[in-house]
């Protein structure tokens, strides 16, 4: 366990960045920064690098389209623009398109504000990633990452960790379970952990430096 706790730490200490915090989002319990989540969540669905999508968000969030409403009276074509500038070009068209209609689905069944998503699912992850792909793009995947990443602001998803972030914690030798991965650090940097794993199952972090770098602390 105290090895395994070493690799979580220096993990933590290389990548200690969620996906969320990397496109500008300041995660809260709020409807803006929970909206914007969704956003990032759609972008990173597709066949398409992490760091591209994050990219892109950061381009549709400078412009302005922080909230549903914003998203939504934005131009079709000024939303492909900012996905471009982000290179986000293989599926700029469609997500433009994708993310408008979420925005309106957004608005028209949780009034911008998915604090009532998770009321509705009572905070249950099973029900909330099915309320989640209801949204266009968000598929399986998407809820994953949705959930993956609202952990930190949402405790009852807590331990939350996707086929990802499993795949991580397999290359590192650690526990590829959630409550196993739990005990090896803080309630807090749960959310934190799950996503460094992700980078490490992407190969944006060498499992075996994070591994060499441990066994010589």
């Amino acid at each position: 366990m105290g090895d395994e706790r070493r690799v979580a730490r220096v993990l933590l200490d290389r990548q200690g960045r969620t996906y969320a915090e990397e496109a500008g989002i300041r995660l809260t319990d709020r409807p803006g920064p929970l909206y914007q989540l969704l956003v990032l969540a759609t972008l990173l669905s597709t066949r398409i690098r992490a760091q591209v999508a994050v990219a892109a968000a950061r381009e549709l969030f400078g412009a302005g389209w922080r909230t549903p409403q914003a998203m939504e009276a934005a131009g079709w074509q000024d939303r492909v623009d900012a996905l471009g500038r982000g290179h986000y070009r293989r599926y700029d068209e469609r997500t433009a398109t994708m993310l408008g209609t979420g925005a309106r689905l957004c608005l028209d069944r949780w009034h911008g504000d998915l604090r009532r998503l998770h009321r509705e699912a009572g905070g249950e992850p099973g029900m909330l990633r099915r309320l989640l792909t209801e949204f266009p793009g968000i598929g399986p995947t998407g809820a994953d990452i949705f959930l993956r990443e609202a952990q930190t602001v949402w405790p009852d998803v807590r331990p939350y960790a996707d086929r990802r972030a499993l795949a991580g914690a397999r290359r590192l030798g650690l526990p590829a379970n959630p409550r196993g991965l739990a005990g090896l650090v803080g309630e807090a940097d749960f959310g934190r952990l799950a996503s460094a794993l992700v980078r490490v199952a992407l190969g944006e972090e060498s499992a075996g430096e994070v591994s060499r770098t441990a066994a010589a602390r």
